[in-house]
């Protein structure tokens, strides 16, 4: 069964920085991505990656601060962010996708994670 789950959320004041982690297992996806969801808003994406990380792309909100990669022998992605913002609070979501290059469409996501909560003190 395919299982995209994500770890390393907490804590952390504005000008810090957090690490989260994805472990995809089940079957093999070209292309994974992470979005985020604070309450009463909707589901808005942040990074996207290529299989070979050749191809990624970010919201402009968090160029140059926050940077996906992935090791597919670990079958895991990952999130670092740095210079973190109090409006970065929202529960972050791994998810992966079919398409065979980078999308920040969250409708070409097939999988998703059950989040991992990340609150920016200010």
């Amino acid at each position: 069964q395919v299982q995209v789950e994500e770890s390393g959320g907490g804590l952390v004041q504005a000008g810090g920085s957090l690490r989260l982690s994805c472990a995809v297992s089940g079957r093999t996806f070209r292309t994974m991505g992470w979005f985020r969801q604070a309450p009463g808003k909707e589901r808005e994406f942040v990074a996207t990656i290529s299989w070979l990380g050749d191809m990624t792309y970010y919201a402009d909100s968090v160029k140059g601060r926050f940077t996906i990669s992935r090791d597919n022998a670990k079958k895991m992605v990952y999130l670092q962010m740095n210079s973190l913002k109090p409006e970065a609070t929202a529960v972050y979501y791994c998810a992966a996708s079919g398409v065979n290059s980078a999308t920040h469409r969250k409708s070409e996501y097939d999988y998703w994670g059950q989040g991992t909560q990340v609150t920016v003190s200010s």
